[in-house]
């Protein structure tokens, strides 16, 4: 497959109680989205929270490349979702663990995107993953922005 697929396989393998389903066509719809200049740096799947409910049925795949972060998430009959979240519109990040499975939320300019049954024990790792990237970017965009 590609890339994209790879790696939410490896995160598949390393934390086995977060959901994720229909995933070659989730990664499909991201890699089909990739610039050229863009590489994944860290992919995991969900549940995208759409509106507010706890619906199995509505996995996704989020990966963050060098730019970005990409969500995908092809629909269940015709068509597909994708949310693309650039450091500039990055507000914050927060991180739910219960019982079973944890989720986090970050909240950009316009909305917030809810990841939901993540496995708990991948919890530190996603969060470093995207608040480290998101600082480093976040830091070049002020410097440009000075100039």
């Amino acid at each position: 497959m590609g890339k994209v697929y790879d790696e939410v396989m490896w995160f598949k393998r390393k934390y086995p109680g977060s959901l994720g389903w229909r995933l070659k066509k989730h990664a499909k719809i991201i890699e089909m989205h990739l610039n050229a200049e863009e590489q994944p740096k860290f992919v995991f799947c969900g549940q995208l929270s759409v509106t507010g409910s706890n619906d199995i049925f509505t996995t996704c795949i989020v990966c963050l490349t060098n730019k970005r972060i990409l969500i995908g998430r092809d629909l269940l009959v015709v068509g597909y979702r994708l949310n693309s979240i650039t450091p500039d519109l990055f507000n914050d990040m927060q991180v739910y663990q219960g019982l079973l499975w944890g989720k986090v939320t970050i909240d950009t300019v316009k909305e917030n995107v809810v990841i939901n049954f993540l496995d708990k024990k991948c919890l530190a790792e996603v969060e470093t993953a995207i608040s480290s990237f998101m600082m480093e970017e976040k830091q070049k965009y002020q410097r440009n922005e000075d100039k």
